[in-house]
């Protein structure tokens, strides 16, 4: 019998992962992920699934909705990507991660009759997750795109609600150099005779290419308005983008699921203790104060340095790590130049060398150089006087190199 280890390292080094090896595991059909499903006796189709795809926020709102419907009494489980400490975030129902044994047996039992299809890291992880939110008989299972949309591994499902956070420029070598093309593979997701929300952040060419989809569907189109947000437990003011979607969404279906406006504030200001997200403007210490965001796009950094400049600490420490295949310039035009950076390199293949980002930021004034994330968090930590403030961020494998090193679960 294998070890969780073992099977995990199967899982990671035998099949293409994404987060490793970037644009070379993306697999742009869904071929693969139906074999998977139909050997599984297709458990995608028993679900009743709510399909979210978008820039960023996504990975917020599939677990501010679990919260929500966890208040209202259901079992929810929840897929996500990617994880920061352990493989098992990606998989949980009422924020319990899916157990190893279960990983183990699931592994051991399939990977023979998988392994003519060659499937890609996520394909196993995807059909893992369906398989065992059927065993498991949840009521709803929430799904997050991993990349895109249309030819994303969860598209798959037939779900009653499909949702479409933000639509912004990442990942542009797979899904498209504009925002309508951008749109039209987030799009993807919408089905036919079935509502969709989009967040009140998503107009002009990004929202025509949307509404277009929609009207080819028969789907009707909602969109997010921010008079209906709601502050959660979720820190940083762009999580009120994030919960207005949560609220439309139970606008839409609150009576069909006898979820009401108590039930509905109450997950909201119960998201981390629910579903135990991690990385969302999560405060790791208060002295001095530390807190880490996995944005790592143009437009999750708009937000985070928006969040910085309201900041009054005395003084800024941003330890900074980028992957290498990000759109790097427009990514530094958001950042403040007054504050200090601790440039780094996340422990992954597809990061940005810290020396060639040193490089790119030669107009910072200031600015250190450790390339191991762990080094320098402790120097950072060291230098940091109580009043003052640490931010980690730039890059998920940079805030997942913390994490398990420094704050694990």
């Amino acid at each position: 019998m294998s070890t969780y280890q073992d099977t995990l390292e199967y899982l990671f080094n035998q099949f293409p992962q994404y987060q490793k090896e970037g644009v070379k595991a993306y697999k742009a059909d869904l071929s693969n992920i139906y074999s998977l499903c139909n050997a599984l006796g297709n458990p995608q189709n028993t679900l009743q699934t709510i399909h979210v795809a978008g820039t960023n926020g996504k990975g917020s709102v599939v677990h501010m909705l679990g919260s929500v419907f966890q208040e209202a009494g259901y079992k929810v489980g929840i897929f996500t990507s990617p994880h920061l400490s352990d493989f098992r975030e990606r998989i949980k129902i009422n924020g319990t991660p899916v157990s190893k044994e279960f990983v183990i047996e699931f592994v051991e039992k399939y990977k023979a009759l998988f392994a003519p299809v060659n499937p890609s890291f996520f394909e196993w992880t995807t059909a893992l997750a369906f398989y065992y939110f059927k065993k498991e008989k949840v009521d709803f299972a929430i799904v997050e795109t991993g990349l895109g949309g249309r030819l994303d591994s969860t598209n798959v499902i037939s779900p009653i609600l499909s949702i479409i956070t933000t639509i912004g420029k990442d990942h542009q070598n797979i899904l498209g150099n504009s925002i309508k093309e951008i749109a039209y593979e987030k799009g993807g997701i919408i089905k036919e005779n079935t509502p969709v929300i989009v967040g009140s952040q998503i107009k002009n060419e990004a929202l025509d290419t949307i509404k277009t989809i929609a009207k080819k569907k028969n789907s009707k189109l909602h969109i997010a308005e921010n008079k209906d947000a709601i502050k959660s437990d979720l820190k940083g003011d762009f999580q009120l983008f994030n919960s207005s979607i949560v609220s439309k969404a139970i606008e839409i279906f609150g009576l069909k699921f006898s979820i009401d406006k108590n039930q509905l504030n109450k997950g909201l200001q119960n998201v981390i203790k629910n579903t135990s997200l991690r990385g969302r403007w999560e405060v790791l210490d208060t002295k001095p104060l530390t807190i880490a965001d996995i944005g790592h796009n143009e437009q999750a950094f708009s937000m985070i340095c928006k969040e910085l400049k309201k900041n009054n600490s005395k003084k800024i420490y941003f330890i900074l790590g980028i992957s290498d295949d990000k759109n790097i310039e427009s990514m530094l035009e958001k950042l403040p130049h007054q504050i200090y950076y601790v440039i780094t390199q996340p422990c992954t293949k597809r990061a940005l060398s810290s020396k060639v980002l040193k490089a790119r930021m030669k107009n910072f004034p200031k600015t250190t150089e450790i390339k191991d994330p762990k080094k320098a968090f402790l120097w950072t930590k060291n230098t940091a006087q109580k009043e003052d403030l640490i931010f980690i961020g730039g890059s998920a494998f940079l805030v997942a190199d913390i994490l398990s090193e420094f704050f694990p679960t």
